[in-house]
């Protein structure tokens, strides 16, 4: 006998939440009828979910609790609905609260960042904790964002009096020789994304300004050799394409009160075939060291435009 379909009833008494739930011209309840496979009707403060039963049940948690975050005075977003069903679409269960309330940092335009998946809120506990953190997984999953994040809150909170942002350039060879300028203008193409995420966290002149001042510093990888940071937020981005001499340079540049984060993603190593990836060597010599916490991402953690995810799946299917 097949499955029957079944509806679910629901009431939203405060109409200004459930007009906030409901998106504009119900954009947000046509996300939750897209993505798990139901029919929603509304009429005014009441609405009726109708589908098979597992994905009733997942539409109206989600609804149910994202209607509770708004009454408690969340702002909530389109693409929350998207993460939300994701979380609840692997756990029942889940509290979106313990998730989407964990504010790590407020950008100049008022816009709250926090994590978006159970993964993402790991990682964050992950930060606060340890002193070294490496953050693993494919393109799209948070791992610089955040962490770029939480170091502008602990220089803002006075955690730290410095963050060091730092990426290695693959071409730092003979091909970058080819490039105009001097060396600084030779390798910023390979530091632009870490730039772009303390535009949006800072503003451009907040951040160009503390760039001047020297308390935020975005460099090249070979840049730390032979320095000791202290008091300082480090985050080692595209760490999949460092050597191992060059991960044990880092890791060792490390003073006190200081922290670093360290990000990559195993599956695009640029390295020439004969190197070994340092961050992957990182991972399984280090694994047993207290106080570095390893945390790992998958599609699922995927936070950019839903097609994002699509594609690492397609890679890996064909991987495989």
């Amino acid at each position: 006998m097949p499955p029957q379909q079944i509806s679910q009833d629901l009431n939203f008494p405060d109409n200004t939440s459930a007009s906030a739930l409901y998106g504009d011209l119900n954009r947000n309840l046509h996300i939750v009828e897209e993505s798990v496979n139901v029919k929603i009707n509304v009429r005014g403060n009441d609405v009726q979910v109708t589908g098979f039963r597992h994905d009733v049940e997942i539409a109206v948690e989600l609804l149910t609790q994202l209607y509770d975050l708004i009454g408690r005075g969340h702002p909530v977003f389109s693409s929350d609905f998207a993460f939300g069903l994701k979380i609840l679409g692997a756990s029942s269960k889940a509290r979106l609260d313990k998730i989407f309330l964990d504010k790590v940092y407020v950008t100049t335009q008022n816009r709250i960042i926090s994590p978006k998946t159970p993964n993402q809120k790991i990682y964050i506990d992950a930060i606060r904790s340890n002193d070294i953190v490496f953050g693993i997984g494919p393109a799209g999953t948070g791992k610089t964002y955040l962490a770029v994040a939480m170091a502008v809150s602990a220089l803002v909170s006075g955690q730290v009096r410095s963050i060091v942002l730092t990426r290695p350039a693959v071409e730092a060879g003979e091909k970058l020789g080819f490039l105009p300028g001097d060396l600084a203008q030779k390798v910023n193409p390979y530091l632009r994304p870490l730039y772009d995420a303390l535009h949006d966290m800072l503003g451009p002149e907040k951040s160009f300004d503390m760039i001047e001042q020297g308390i935020i510093e975005v460099a090249p990888l070979a840049f730390m050799r032979g320095r000791t940071l202290s008091n300082a937020f480090i985050i080692l981005d595209e760490a999949q394409n460092t050597t191992r001499e060059q991960m044990k340079m880092f890791l060792t540049r490390i003073g006190f009160d200081s922290r670093a984060v360290i990000t990559g993603d195993s599956t695009q190593v640029d390295l020439p075939i004969k190197k070994n990836s340092g961050l992957l060597e990182a991972r399984h010599i280090l694994k047993q060291v207290e106080g570095i916490a390893f945390c790992s991402f998958s599609k699922i953690d995927v936070v950019r435009h839903p097609l994002v995810q699509k594609i690492i799946q397609a890679y890996e299917t064909l991987a495989n």
